[in-house]
């Protein structure tokens, strides 16, 4: 069994009707090939898909939202967004006792993984369903107003 990494998101996150992909890699380092890129999809058929490969494959899935930016400059703005998240982040940790929190950090990860071996697994989507997902993603692309 490999790994599936995403992001945890709120129900009302805007985010999550982003167009979604799934990149494939190595689980281990002693493995050396390139990662392969699929998508994009709507996040229900990415953590689907990925999830079904990872299950059977010593794989890492990391299924991330893929900003469809129109211009450099809308690129540049995210870009400075995400390093100023950085160094807000880093910040923050500089001044947290990082020792403080680390039993209940540990005891919500382990519940959570705990709670995450006992669910169901995904079903994967149907060709027929992926490709009517990609149809909407392409309206939704380009939409006027988008």
């Amino acid at each position: 069994m490999g790994a599936l990494v995403t992001l945890d998101l709120p129900e009302d996150s805007p985010i999550l009707g982003l167009p979604w992909i799934i990149t494939f890699g190595p689980l281990s380092d002693a493995d050396e090939w390139e990662p392969v890129v699929c998508g994009p999809y709507e996040r229900p058929h990415a953590l689907a898909l990925a999830e079904a490969v990872v299950a059977e494959e010593q794989l890492m899935a990391v299924v991330e939202p893929l900003l469809p930016a129109v211009s450099a400059d809308e690129i540049r703005d995210e870009i400075a967004a995400a390093q100023a998240t950085a160094e807000s982040e880093a910040a923050q940790l500089e001044e947290v006792d990082l020792y403080g929190d680390y039993e209940e950090t540990v005891d919500e990860e382990q519940e959570r993984t705990e709670a995450e071996r006992h669910a169901e697994p995904l079903t994967a989507p149907t060709e027929a369903e992926l490709r009517a997902g990609f149809t909407r993603i392409a309206t939704m692309l380009t939409g006027k107003g988008s």
